[in-house]
């Protein structure tokens, strides 16, 4: 197996991990002004949380898709077009998600605000579905010819790993943002979204253990029964901790249990980059699917540049609005009248 291929693989691997890591919590957050907060100020607390880092963890989710395209031209060509219709919804999910976000408090009115907010609550939910079930089926398969071409009608697509997929990343998300929230707000919301965190995560987690399972049994190797055991451990470890309440130590196992997870699929997957379910000789692989050693040779020197600066800004940014939100941070709605 050719190195450069095979690196390009991890980083695209990394990259979704930290999607869902970071875009996880917000998505989450997204959905949860629907489903958890009780009033406009428990969804203006909740908009806060993620105010000034949710347009920058989207970054991760561009990068991803333009890493794809540029190291794997024919796994981003088949993937893409396979899946035109969930990603054209994904693609709708996050405009209506980001202008809701930026518009919400354009108004002083509750009508506009409940628009918005749905706007928020059902772009987050769509996007993180559709963003799941196009992950799955990266790993578990899609219908395509030798020429890389779908093979049946536009939902030729939709099956139980797509659904488990897509639920994957909607609990998840939830159950992620509800420990992110203990981490980020105080007082009443604090304490609610901690008492929902331990009711709901052993659900949350489910489905994505499961996929990981799934993708073990067809493909697994010797490493992968250990991050799947890390995975398992990594639950766990977020749950014991939220009990004692040890908000960052419990965000950290969250982010250990999603690391494992993905690790163990994507190994177990690797080198097929996107299985055909008419026949295994029409899989694309990380040796038939890449572009040429130029090519990844160029973008492991920018890659190398430029990813630790956005790390490291990212961090930044993160560091700057690490403290706690609570409704006595929040000022009262008012409107604004031109002179």
């Amino acid at each position: 197996m050719e190195f450069l291929p095979t690196l390009w693989f991890v980083i695209i691997a990394y990259l979704w991990t930290g999607y869902l890591l970071l875009e996880g919590f917000d998505l989450g957050v997204g959905m949860l002004m629907k489903l958890f907060a009780r009033t406009d100020q428990d969804r203006r607390v909740l908009l806060n949380t993620v105010g000034p880092v949710w347009d920058g963890n989207e970054v991760w989710l561009i990068t991803a898709g333009a890493a794809t395209f540029a190291a794997f031209p024919l796994w981003y060509a088949s993937l893409f077009s396979t899946l035109y219709l969930p990603l054209l919804l994904v693609l709708m999910g996050l405009i209506f998600r980001a202008v809701g976000f930026e518009y919400r408090g354009k108004g002083n009115n509750d009508a506009w605000r409940t628009r918005w907010d749905w706007a928020i609550a059902l772009g987050s939910l769509v996007s993180a579905f559709g963003i799941g079930a196009a992950l799955a089926l990266t790993t578990t398969g899609l219908p395509i010819n030798d020429n890389g071409d779908r093979v049946g009608g536009a939902f030729a697509w939709f099956n139980g790993y797509a659904v488990l997929g897509g639920s994957a990343v909607v609990l998840f998300s939830l159950v992620h943002a509800l420990g992110f929230l203990v981490l980020k707000t105080d007082g009443e919301i604090r304490e609610r979204a901690r008492r929902q965190f331990l009711r709901w995560m052993p659900l949350g987690v489910l489905p994505m253990a499961v996929w990981a399972i799934v993708v073990h049994s067809s493909g697994g190797k010797t490493v992968t029964w250990f991050t799947l055991l890390l995975a398992v451990g990594g639950a766990a470890f977020a749950w014991i901790m939220a009990r004692r309440h040890r908000d960052g130590w419990s965000f950290v196992g969250m982010a250990a249990f999603l690391a494992a997870g993905t690790t163990t699929i994507f190994t177990a997957a690797f080198p097929v980059v996107l299985p055909s379910t008419l026949d295994a000789a029409f899989d694309l692989t990380v040796a038939n699917a890449s572009s040429s050693g130029y090519t990844l040779s160029v973008m492991s020197v920018v890659a190398l540049v430029g990813l630790p600066g956005v790390l490291v800004y990212q961090g930044w940014t993160y560091w700057v609005f690490r403290k706690r939100v609570s409704r006595s941070h929040i000022p009262a709605a008012h409107t604004v009248r031109a002179q």
